[in-house]
């Protein structure tokens, strides 16, 4: 058994200042990946950082789509394990679909391609029509019954598929312009077109809504919104923003004068948790000068909340303990 190190406890923000590995989620509530063995699922974490430094490298290939390196001796370093151990980790990623390896010839390390872990919502089962059920005679007694008013059925049945079967469509939301955002032509998902040129792929909205449940679970939105009742609104506001960027086909988003790969800003937006959102609503509403486009302003301050919410919760504490306000 390891000794047991003498370690100091953490007070108020300071775990933010600290890098960390992050495992999606759904890897561990959705019965889907249930098979999936933990220590799979945090190499799957250890690729998704790595795949964030490619993607800021631009390593990318002639679709678009972001690759990156992870040797075996990495896996067996970082994990501890042998190399058999290394080899099962990657093999049972690549059987459920999360990773895919392609060799890149003798001597030369296989090219890693990790795959989106949001899952397509699983297809209902089938309803029995009247179209693939066998006829039956019907004998006199059903045909009066059925010939008798059914307005006390008929609103119960209407009350079922109302909760089974909602429309949430809204189709304003559906369509976004991504103008004030400066985000510039596409590619990451995209398609071949008949004529050799490449058009973005759309997105479902089943996909739209797996992005918008993910965001809502990871930033606590139950949690901040009874925290702060009367900012609905701004929080609905932080969400769509975060989903649009989520569910863009383009390119590359402008944030700061800065062109950044949308996958970036994307993979940054799915890290956010409640402190950062927190930490966001609280800068936005101390900031006393006119902001002139609302929007990118936000785009930026969500997209730098990991890095500066700590440095500025450490100056807030320091000009409270200078003048007096904190006990030193």
């Amino acid at each position: 058994m390891p000794e047991t190190l003498n370690l100091n406890y953490y007070y108020g923000n300071e775990a933010d200042q600290y890098s960390f590995y992050r495992i999606p989620k759904i890897l561990l509530t959705d019965r889907r990946y249930k098979g999936v063995s933990l220590e799979a699922k945090v190499l799957y974490g250890l690729l998704l950082d790595r795949m964030g430094l490619s993607a800021r490298n631009g390593w990318l290939d002639d679709n678009g789509r972001v690759f990156l390196y992870f040797t075996q001796e990495e896996v067996m370093t970082m994990l501890d394990c042998g190399k058999d151990k290394a080899t099962k980790l990657f093999r049972e990623l690549e059987g459920i679909g999360l990773v895919e390896r392609k060799k890149q010839g003798q001597g030369h390390p296989a090219r890693i391609y990790v795959k989106n872990f949001i899952l397509e919502p699983e297809p209902a089962a089938p309803v029995q029509t009247a179209e693939n059920q066998p006829s039956r005679p019907l004998d006199s007694a059903a045909v009066k019954t059925a010939e008798k008013p059914q307005s006390a059925r008929r609103k119960t049945s209407g009350q079922e598929c109302g909760i089974s079967a909602p429309n949430n469509t809204d189709i304003n939301k559906t369509e976004k312009s991504d103008t004030d955002l400066s985000i510039t032509p596409p590619a990451p998902s995209a398609v071949s077109s008949p004529a050799g040129k490449r058009t973005p792929r759309r997105m479902g909205l089943d996909e739209m809504e797996s992005y918008r449940e993910l965001i809502l679970e990871n930033i606590d939105y139950d949690i901040l919104l009874e925290r702060n009742p009367y900012d609905k609104d701004l929080l609905d506001g932080y969400v769509e923003l975060m989903l649009e960027i989520c569910c863009s086909t383009r390119e590359s988003v402008r944030i700061c004068g800065q062109e950044v790969p949308t996958e970036v800003v994307k993979s940054r937006f799915l890290k956010l948790n409640s402190e950062h959102i927190g930490y966001v609503m609280d800068s936005l509403k101390s900031n006393t000068a006119k902001i002139g486009n609302i929007k990118a302003y936000t785009l930026a301050a969500l997209y730098n909340a990991p890095v500066t919410m700590g440095q500025y919760y450490t100056s807030l504490v320091s000009h409270d303990m200078a003048h007096g306000l904190l006990d030193g």
